[in-house]
């Protein structure tokens, strides 16, 4: 049974259980809540906060995530009391001589974390902002000083932003939450970068991946376990294309919850996991779930439920749930909610998520045969302004202007305005990179356009301050970008090969090109009366470069309407 009670002002929930004890303190503030300029200082306060916890017998930990940041432990009733001591103590001072190592330390986690589905997904859906922030490094680690990172702690971990849960054999004694006052945060606001869905893009190395975001609800988590079931029976056991085929749920705590599947798949095996895959999406948002199969699946969470545990890992989510304002709910409410959930319901929210969803292909695959718009890579303008030329060959030209920046060429344009910079990254040396709260990326490099310096000084006094980030020396320039679409972060799809058709059809006008050009020989020769220009070997060498030159053409033309159907074009 679930009790509630209140630490120094902290709501808290308590379960009895024998064993050893178990707590958490959870405040209402992850990455979502920074901005890119500063993504990272709530991962830093993190790990400033749970230095002076040192090494303990006990297990510590601590986790931050889009909306939460915990710090949980699993120990003696003397030691909890102590750790969320330790940490309250250390959030309203934090240990600043430990700055610069816990960011050193925050890099090396990073280079060595390998991206998973929020971070593949995160800035095709929402952009370089809120929710889209895992998609990128923390760059804010760079510019954030002593006074920026404990003004951080004061406004976000505070007694208003906090919530408790414990586990044991009775209410600890002594506990102790010393936080500064403040006020509960809201959920921040989810951004989108989708002008339409259902979407598509290409990347990543194999994987078929699927999100989409549904209303927080019994009929999604019956949603989520059905894919779950249906991805693994249909692509690793009937199939076997894939080991790895599931599903899952995770709350975005603004009444909403996030479905991810994914399947993995050989080279060879990529076109048939993709199929697959659509074809799972596609029946169950046409026809739902059969209610046999819903009853199975109603079993199995069931028995999830009924575990002699079940109460004690719910704690954190509730935890959660107070600081949104959810009163906790029983493990007899969920029973009888998911019962009472139909088949109807189900497939409601199965033609949800499919309308809603964003689907990443391998690279060189497309879906919009099945009905997926490509995501969108580029800009839709350019900005007004002075063009600049560049001074690599076939590479965009540069515009500055009042709103903004563009690079633009012959395929498009990649556009950051201003009023909608998420970040500036700033080296020493010059180079500069604007990121768009869309994700598009401009890379600016010296030398690289014939721009004046009081140019760029004027795109370095109109981008806002709180976007700057200043970064350390680098040792190598990244290489000039070949076309404006390039400067997106956001890969196009790859084009694929020439179909068959195609081929035919360059052979046939290839070879076409070379006969017109020996009939239009006779034909000049003929109205000449010169029959001698027949014999001449530059006669035919002229007009076999001509013939060249149309099949050249042809098959440029080819090949550009076949990069414009892989962009979605």
């Amino acid at each position: 049974m679930i009790h509630q009670f209140e630490v120094d002002g902290v709501p808290a929930v308590f379960v009895q259980r024998p064993g050893r004890f178990a707590a958490g303190l959870v405040f209402r503030v992850g990455w979502a809540d920074e901005t890119l300029a500063r993504h990272g200082v709530t991962h830093l306060v993190e790990h400033l906060a749970l230095y002076r916890s040192g090494v303990a017998d006990h297990h510590l930990n601590g986790t931050t995530g889009p909306l939460h940041t915990h710090f949980h432990l699993e120990g003696t009733e003397a030691d909890v009391s102590s750790f969320l001591l330790s940490v309250c103590q250390s959030l309203t001072a934090l240990p600043m001589e430990r700055l610069e190592t816990e960011k050193d330390i925050l890099r090396t986690e990073e280079a060595g974390r390998s991206p998973g589905a929020a971070e593949a997904t995160g800035q095709w859906r929402y952009g370089a902002q809120s929710h889209g922030l895992c998609s990128y490094p923390e760059w804010g680690l760079h510019g954030v000083d002593e006074r920026a990172v404990q003004q951080w702690a004061d406004t976000w971990f505070t007694q208003g932003n906090a919530a408790l849960w414990v586990a044991g054999e009775r209410l600890p004694q002594g506990l102790r939450l010393p936080l500064r006052p403040g006020r509960r945060m809201p959920v921040p606001a989810a951004t989108s970068a989708l002008p339409v869905t259902p979407a598509y893009f290409s990347g990543g190395k194999g994987q078929v991946l699927f999100e989409t975001v549904l209303p927080r609800s019994t009929a999604t988590a019956l949603y989520a376990a059905c894919l779950d079931r249906e991805f693994f029976r249909v692509l690793r056991q009937e199939g076997g294309y894939s080991y790895t085929a599931t599903a899952a749920q995770a709350h975005r705590g603004d009444g909403w919850s996030t479905v991810v599947a994914l399947a993995d798949a050989l080279p060879e095996q990529q076109d048939a996991v993709l199929g697959g895959f659509v074809d799972v999406l596609a029946r169950l948002a046409a026809v739902g779930v059969p209610q046999h199969e819903l009853d199975a699946l109603r079993r199995r969470v069931d028995e999830e439920y009924t575990q002699p545990d079940a109460e004690a890992g719910r704690l954190s989510g509730l935890a959660a749930d107070l600081l949104s304002g959810l009163p906790p709910r029983t493990i007899e409410e969920l029973r009888a909610e998911l019962w009472s959930t139909t088949a109807e319901e189900v497939h409601a929210v199965a033609r949800q998520a499919h309308a809603a969803g964003l689907l990443r292909v391998p690279n060189g695959r497309r879906a919009d045969w099945a009905g997926y718009t490509a995501a969108p890579t580029t800009s839709s303008v350019a900005v007004a302004g002075k063009r600049h030329r560049s001074r690599e060959k076939d590479a965009p030209d540069l515009v500055l202007g009042p709103e903004g920046v563009s690079l633009v060429d012959d395929e498009g344009a990649a556009t950051v305005r201003y009023d909608a910079c998420a970040a500036v990254l700033n080296w020493p040396d010059g180079g500069r990179r604007l990121i768009g709260t869309d994700g598009i990326t401009i890379q600016l490099e010296p030398g690289c356009f014939d721009v004046d310096v009081q140019s760029l000084a004027m795109v370095d006094a109109a981008v806002p301050a709180h976007a700057l980030v200043r970064m350390p020396p680098r040792q190598q320039r990244p290489a000039a970008p070949r076309t404006a679409a390039a400067q997106a972060a956001k890969a196009a799809p790859a084009g694929p090969p020439f179909t068959k058709v195609q081929r035919f059809m360059l052979t046939v006008f290839t070879a076409a090109a070379w006969v017109w050009g020996v009939i239009l020989a006779f034909a000049v020769a003929g109205a000449a009366g010169d029959t001698s220009m027949l014999t001449d070997p530059a006669t035919y060498v002229l007009y076999g470069v001509m013939g060249a030159v149309e099949a050249a053409l042809i098959r440029s033309v080819l090949r550009r309407r076949r990069l414009r159907k892989a962009a979605g074009g």
